[in-house]
């Protein structure tokens, strides 16, 4: 209980708002600490999927390295159709394993293989080079309209970017004199050679798709202004020297004139061709934790990946080698009588030229129509040659990067974006975010890990976006303990507001008992004191005198009742209470109420009845006859006040029994009843309604709470229910037998 010192004075206002300060002296520090507590859950977890982020970012590039490594090692030869195998002066020449179809991969995604000559003319090793019929190679006409499809294709992608000479005339600025297509039949010449000029008409129409519509196959001769023309544009080799260098803005570009003089339409196209979904600079990605982790990480493996990174990137240097091509091919079979060659070696009397090659290492560039381009710069005789692969980006970012992201915990909880220089050119989404953005500002989250790639490809960034951190190992057991102490929180606070609400109640109902008592006590002294003076000097008439000594019993009598309903309550609130209980019969025990409150009815105006029944009152019950009387004096004294004013002055005492072995005793009156919202408070102790009516009439609030109390004590329970009119007030007590 609260000390009566802190409550004096208090109100509900005050003492809500001293819990309140009280509830925040306490859940502010514990919300504190578990803020902390969840916040190195949180950090931990993310340290956690960072180092996943970390070592698969590790993993790619290392697999990334082994793989450009193998590409690196390509031989200058390798991007031709043959190659001498083993010893130089053996003659032995075979197809160079770039021929292959399907394609050779040595990344993902490879589309194919090309070189761009001196002069901007574009080879394959797909291809014979020459008049060499492929059937001599064992090519097929299927396969090799499967090979020209595939050259084509490149040869478009590479024209799209302006890497070779989309005009050009005959082998000098296009693809050399394309070989003749094998032939199935055997026998049949006039077949053959209608087959060899079908091809030839397919090889006409490429050629002339590759040279343009002012140049034909052979023959052709420039005028001066398309010489002129061909000399303001930059076409081949000159623009793969600029593939490196970061993407320049294409308005800008067009402001300036560049592009080599081509035309609004052409600028916009390849504006549109440049496929990214915006700006590395733009994700609007949280990057405190990230920070965080750099700060206080700088574990080994980080100074092993970087050291790594390193040491790759010094590695790779130019180098000559030695290489041996053969200096014609050989020569196409006869049109009669000619077989496909299963056997890729060839054994010719073919002269072989050995030279030594300057080979760069590879370089990795992004191209407008989207393309992946790995290329590197050969120096043969005095003159430098292109070669490299095409890539397609879409199937080199599913194979290098989203398989195994899909294969870790990490797609679960982030996105993979990667970047290429400062563009975001892919996304992988993770689980919890599968929509596919459109803009930079569609990525949000926290930034987990971002790491660039080792050389040829650190023009490509991998981000780590993490969209949702599921809880750590520690982080239900936080949430229990979170949630037990708002419960422990709320619960306190609310029981001790509802603690010292009752505090307050009972102060302030017990200054209205004093008043009350006061009140009840003085009253009735200063009545008998008044009359008793009248009387001892005899200034009572005769025929008066028995009236003042009945008021001065009355009186006294209330005194009585008050007084003993005081002792009564002092016992109880000390847990001291004394009873005799002794077996009654109920014939007995209402004949003894009769008597002792006939006169306290009468005297109050009231008629009195009593109910009785035959079975009830034979039965006997446990009770202390002296604290029943008490009982049924509170109420009765209860019924004559709250109806003085009701019309029927009448007042009805019954006892029956009831079915469950019980005997039910009522005090009805006819009166204006009780209100159903304090039909439960009125036996509270101090309890006085705050009505009109309650505040005319005299009483302590201890009377109804003293029933209560003394029915419970003997093994009885008391009830109200209002009777229209009146209300009737019932006490049953347990029936310990009957007499028969």
């Amino acid at each position: 209980m609260l000390p009566t010192s802190l409550i004096k004075g208090f109100d509900k206002g005050r003492l809500k708002g001293l819990l309140a300060l009280f509830f925040l002296a306490l859940a502010v520090p514990t919300g504190v600490l578990l803020f902390q507590a969840y916040s190195q859950l949180k950090w931990e977890a993310f340290h956690q999927y960072r180092g996943m982020a970390e070592e698969l970012t590790t993993r790619i590039n290392q697999n990334l390295v082994e793989r450009v490594s193998i590409a690196e090692a390509r031989s200058f030869a390798d991007y031709t159709f043959l190659i001498v195998s083993g010893d130089p002066n053996s003659n032995f020449v075979q197809r160079s394993p770039l021929s292959e179809l399907p394609v050779t991969q040595d990344l993902p995604g490879v589309i194919g293989y090309f070189q761009v000559g001196t002069a901007g003319e574009l080879s394959t090793p797909l291809l014979p080079q020459g008049t060499a019929d492929p059937a001599t190679f064992g090519i097929a006409n299927a396969e090799y309209e499967q090979r020209l499809q595939l050259t084509k294709q490149i040869q478009a992608i590479l024209s799209d970017n302006r890497l070779v000479r989309q005009q050009s005339a005959g082998p000098r600025r296009g693809l050399a004199t394309l070989p003749a297509a094998p032939a199935d039949s055997l026998e049949e010449v006039e077949t053959e050679e209608d087959r060899q000029r079908e091809l030839s008409e397919v090889v006409t129409g490429f050629a002339r798709e590759a040279v343009g519509d002012r140049d034909s196959i052979e023959g052709h001769t420039e005028s001066p202004a398309e010489s002129a023309a061909y000399s303001n544009e930059v076409y081949g080799q000159a623009v793969f020297d600029e593939l490196s260098s970061p993407k320049k803005n294409t308005d800008d570009q067009f402001e300036a004139g560049g592009f080599g003089g081509e035309t609004l339409a052409g600028t916009l196209e390849s504006k549109e061709k440049f496929n990214t979904l915006g700006k590395v600079a733009d994700l609007k990605l949280d990057a405190e934790l990230q920070k965080k982790s750099e700060i206080v990480e700088k574990s080994q493996s980080d100074r092993a990946f970087s050291d790594d990174q390193r040491l790759y990137a010094a590695s790779r240097t130019k180098r000559r080698e030695q290489s041996a091509l053969p200096e014609s091919e050989p020569p196409a079979a006869s049109p009669v009588g000619r077989k496909p060659v299963a056997n890729l070696a060839v054994t010719t009397d073919l002269r072989i030229s050995t030279f030594e090659s300057e080979v760069d290492p590879l370089e990795f560039s992004l191209l407008d129509s989207g393309h992946f381009v790995l290329f590197r710069k050969v120096w043969r005789g005095g003159e430098r040659y292109i070669q490299g692969l095409l890539i397609d980006s879409q199937a080199f970012a599913q194979n290098a990067f989203d398989l195994r992201f899909d294969d870790t915990g990490l797609s679960d909880v982030s996105d993979l974006i990667l970047g290429y220089q400062d563009d975001v050119i892919h996304r992988r989404a993770g689980g919890l975010n599968s929509s596919y953005p459109t803009s930079p500002q569609a990525f949000a989250g926290a930034l987990l890990y971002r790491s660039r790639l080792s050389a040829p490809f650190d023009s490509l960034e991998l981000i780590y976006s993490i969209n949702g951190l599921p809880p750590g190992p520690g982080a239900s057991v936080l949430g229990w303990v979170t949630l037990v102490l708002t419960i422990v929180f709320l619960g306190g606070f609310y029981t001790l507001y509802r603690l010292g609400v009752s505090q307050i109640n009972l102060a302030r109902q017990q200054q209205d008992f004093v008043s009350a008592v006061s009140h009840e006590l003085k009253t009735p002294l200063t009545s008998i004191r008044m009359y008793g003076e009248m009387l001892k000097e005899g200034w009572a008439e005769p025929e008066k005198q028995q009236q003042y000594y009945e008021f001065i019993h009355d009186e006294s009598e209330r005194l009585t009742r008050l007084i003993s309903n005081v002792l009564q309550l002092a016992k109880i609130t000390r847990n001291e209470p004394q009873f005799d209980l002794q077996a009654v019969t109920v014939s007995e025990l209402m004949s003894q109420i009769e008597s002792k409150i006939s006169s306290q009815v009468q005297t109050a105006g009231f008629e009195l009845e009593f109910h009785k029944d035959e079975s009830a009152d034979r039965a006997v019950i446990k009770i202390d006859v002296d604290c029943f009387a008490q009982i049924i004096i509170n109420l009765i004294d209860n019924a004559i006040k709250f109806s003085r004013d009701a019309e029927e002055k009448r007042i009805e005492i019954a006892s029956t029994p009831t079915s469950d072995g019980m005997v039910r005793f009522t005090v009805r009156d006819f009166g204006p009843g009780v209100p159903k919202n304090q039909m439960k408070k009125i036996f509270q102790l101090f309890y006085r309604s705050e009505s009109e009516l309650t505040r005319e009439t005299v009483g302590t609030g201890i009377g109804l709470a003293i029933v209560h109390q003394l029915s419970q004590a003997m093994n009885g329970k008391v009830d109200v229910f209002n009777m229209e009119p009146g209300a009737e007030f019932r006490l049953m007590f347990p029936v310990v037998s009957a007499i028969d």
